[in-house]
């Protein structure tokens, strides 16, 4: 039998559709993800924390879900809202249905609602605060609690998704990424000759990946890590992750990365470019409705080439109060709004986009690269 759930937005929009996944209440952020395709690595990456994510794609779940693609060891989101689930997994490598890994991971959803209107809704009005629910279907009670819940904006989601002590990352970057690509194949490092210390605010398990593919030692620390706890491990370079919610309200991160600029190369992406901004003197601010999906279009201000990205944010970096010391790299040609930046004169730079996307496209994996070649300059110069 099917079970009635409502999604009730703060402006007293009510939708109606029929549960999956666990049976209750969550509050969050409503938002939207335009990928066609993508939706376990969505579910995993802890970005969504505090979130009720709707896909844009209206049929969701056809290839189920499988232990190797996850970006952290659970679902982060607060809800999930699809058009249609797939009545079929098919695909060899799946372990496991969407609504299976739903229910494991406690995670209230809803499907059967008009997915169209609700993103046209929020593109108008903007991200809402939201309430998803399953057990008290209300409309009047439903609507005032979407209105006293807590939004994004101030909060401190970081402290909800950081790992509880260091480690060394010894995963591999899947083979599937580099089937039928025989360069990329051969250009994957074995010898591991340089040192990364990651910062985790949150971070997708696809990045450090990534770097061991580089030829790197990753070791993984909290992201409320201090600088001198960051440089005792003696690293050829620092990774500042992506993460969840409002940057500015993170002044401890904020502070170690100050205490890190020019003393070893800096590479951020997502939050991190957000932190690493705030760090040199800028603000950000909340974006009407966020950037999310795997065709976001990035202009390379250097090269004047436009790649395919993929993004998941809800803040930016305020270009008026870019300092004079950081230079706009990147620009998002959907809207304008700065992608990546670089310090003029210390070795750092950083984007608000993902590289390192597995379901996404790969235009940008030439950053993990720049970022490799700033480590040799470094060390270059540092033995010479």
């Amino acid at each position: 039998m099917t079970q009635p759930a409502k999604l009730a937005l703060e402006d007293g929009t009510v939708f109606t559709g029929t549960a999956f996944g666990a049976i209750g209440e969550v509050a969050g952020e409503a938002c939207f993800n335009t990928s066609m395709t993508g939706y376990q690595e969505i579910l995993t990456d802890p970005s969504y924390r505090g979130q009720i994510l709707t896909m844009t794609y209206p049929l969701i779940g056809n290839y189920g879900v499988n232990s190797e693609d996850m970006e952290s060891a659970k679902i982060h989101m607060a809800g999930f809202i699809i058009r249609e689930p797939s009545r079929v997994v098919s695909n060899f490598r799946s372990d496991g249905s969407l609504d299976e890994f739903l229910k494991k991971n406690n995670i209230v959803g809803m499907w059967g609602i008009d997915t169209r209107a609700l993103v046209r809704r929020l593109r108008s009005a903007g991200s809402m605060k939201a309430i998803l629910s399953s057990v008290d279907l209300d409309d009047a009670s439903l609507i005032e609690k979407a209105k006293n819940s807590a939004g994004l904006v101030g909060r401190d989601l970081v402290q909800e998704v950081l790992p509880d002590q260091q480690k060394l990352w010894e995963e591999d970057l899947s083979p599937w990424i580099k089937m039928g690509d025989k360069a990329r194949a051969e250009a994957s490092r074995k010898e591991q000759d340089l040192h990364v210390v990651a910062l985790d605010y949150g971070m997708k398990w696809n990045i450090p990946r990534h770097l061991r593919d580089l030829g790197c030692k990753v070791t993984v620390l909290p992201g409320t890590a201090s600088a001198d706890e960051v440089l005792s491990h003696n690293p050829d370079g620092i990774f500042l992750s992506n993460g969840p919610g409002d940057p500015e309200p993170l002044t401890g991160p904020i502070s170690t990365i100050q205490g890190l600029l020019g003393k070893k190369p800096i590479f951020g992406i997502c939050l991190g470019h957000q932190l690493l901004s705030l760090a040199c003197g800028a603000k950000t601010f909340k974006l009407k409705f966020g950037h999310r999906g795997a065709n976001q279009p990035v202009l390379d201000m250097g090269t004047e080439k436009v790649e395919i990205t993929s993004q998941n944010h809800g803040f930016a970096v305020e270009e008026e109060s870019l300092p004079a010391c950081l230079e706009i790299t990147h620009r998002n040609l959907n809207d304008n709004t700065i992608a990546g930046v670089k310090h003029k004169e210390l070795s750092a730079f950083s984007v608000q986009y993902h590289p390192e996307a597995s379901a996404g496209p790969h235009d940008s994996e030439y950053l993990f690269n720049r970022f490799r070649a700033a480590m040799d300059a470094e060390k270059g110069a540092a033995t010479a």
